[in-house]
């Protein structure tokens, strides 16, 4: 093998393992290599008392469900936002206890909780994240539009 050839193997193989992780945690859709769309006509609830409820039982707590994070905020109440960034779309989106907002890990997009991105740059140009209503009522959570 030629130093060319060599050089080139082993760029293209660095390259393969740089990419390879986000590539696995990345989900955008594998089936179309499509964006994945935000999630439309959010309604469901949360029994609070039951196991998936406890663990929205103290601040900073969240949980995925149906695409959506929801959360606990600072100040005891819900917050609610698609789990799908308004960066490039992966369903990467969390909640981050000790800063009190919304975050995609892929790109390192941050938002506050009523979606408008914190760290805009031209490198990071995300748009507002989708929030979603919600509303408790005893001990069931509605996570609404």
């Amino acid at each position: 093998m030629e130093r060319k050839e060599f050089l080139k193997s082993i760029g293209a193989g660095a390259a393969f393992a740089v990419l390879f992780p986000c590539l696995g945690g990345c989900s955008k859709d594998e089936e179309n290599g499509e964006i994945l769309p935000l999630p439309t006509g959010i309604d469901f609830t949360i029994d609070l008392s039951s196991s998936e409820g406890s663990k929205l039982a103290n601040s900073g707590d969240f949980i995925l469900k149906d695409l959506v994070v929801v959360a606990k905020n600072a100040n005891g109440d819900f917050v609610a936002a698609s789990q799908i960034c308004s960066h490039q779309g992966y369903d990467q989106v969390r909640f981050q206890a000790n800063q009190d907002l919304f975050y995609c890990d892929v790109h390192g997009s941050k938002f506050s909780q009523d979606g408008t991105p914190l760290n805009q740059v031209d490198s990071n140009p995300a748009k507002a994240l989708k929030i979603y209503n919600t509303e408790l009522t005893g001990t069931t959570l509605r996570v609404f539009e």
